[in-house]
């Protein structure tokens, strides 16, 4: 599959064989090694254990500056993030949150498709997902992560909220938070940075655990979603 993956140029099935190799590594790395020894003088019993559950929570700027192109990145790097849960986890769902100046929880037709006009406060979304996480989510039962996407948009007076939430109120029950800059195409060696990236940049220097890229460019979804990816598993492997 790692042979197929490196000759394959169709993004839906690089996604599918990146996830099915993901999910063959962690079960070799589950699987202890058994000397036959073991199996003559030990018995070996299943032990029934919690079926693994985890949420995804989509996080997106619908403003007017955001075009069906940065939509459109977007939706393939949670497009990505969706078929790599489902391989780890046995039951996965998604949570839709779209925003202004004001968020509201959406299916997903409405998500991608429905128009929307005003201001930008990205804290308007961050509330939205806290209270959601209190309401269903409980981070005991659940494995909690979330993919925001925004062109960097946000009010200059929302910026000390956003990361108060983020630093006080999501990050701290979330497995993972990734951050998609989205840019139009091309953009990608010159995209300036944003309010939104200047302030998430800041609380990762304060030791905020987020993931940050830029993308313009479909071609660009699948190696930045792969490398942040294996950056996580690299760091799972090295956890203690």
């Amino acid at each position: 599959m790692e042979a197929e993956l490196a000759e394959c140029e169709d993004a839906e099935q690089r996604a599918e064989l990146a996830a099915n190799i993901a999910a063959l590594g962690a079960k070799l790395r589950r699987i202890p090694y058994i000397d036959p020894i073991d199996i003559r003088y030990r018995r070996f019993e299943t032990e029934p254990k919690p079926v693994a559950q985890a949420v995804m929570f989509c996080l997106m700027d619908v403003s007017g500056s955001m075009s069906e192109h940065m939509k459109d990145l977007a939706k393939r790097f949670y497009m990505l993030l969706y078929v790599f849960l489902t391989r780890r986890y046995r039951h996965v769902e998604i949570v839709f949150i779209r925003h202004t100046d004001k968020a509201e929880e959406v299916d997903e037709e409405t998500f991608f498709r429905s128009p929307a006009s005003g201001g930008t406060l990205v804290s308007s979304a961050l509330e939205a997902m806290h209270a959601i996480v209190r309401a269903r989510y409980r981070p005991a039962d659940w494995n909690i992560y979330a993919a925001q996407a925004s062109d960097g948009d946000n009010s200059h007076s929302d910026g000390e909220l956003t990361g108060r939430l983020l630093s006080g109120a999501i990050l701290p029950v979330t497995q993972y938070f990734a951050y998609l800059e989205v840019g139009e195409a091309g953009q990608s060696g010159a995209m300036p940075d944003s309010a939104l990236w200047t302030l998430y940049e800041r609380l990762r220097a304060y030791g905020a655990p987020l993931s940050m890229r830029k993308v313009s460019n479909r071609s660009e979804i699948f190696p930045v979603f792969h490398e942040l990816f294996q950056r996580r598993r690299g760091k799972e492997r090295a956890a203690p």
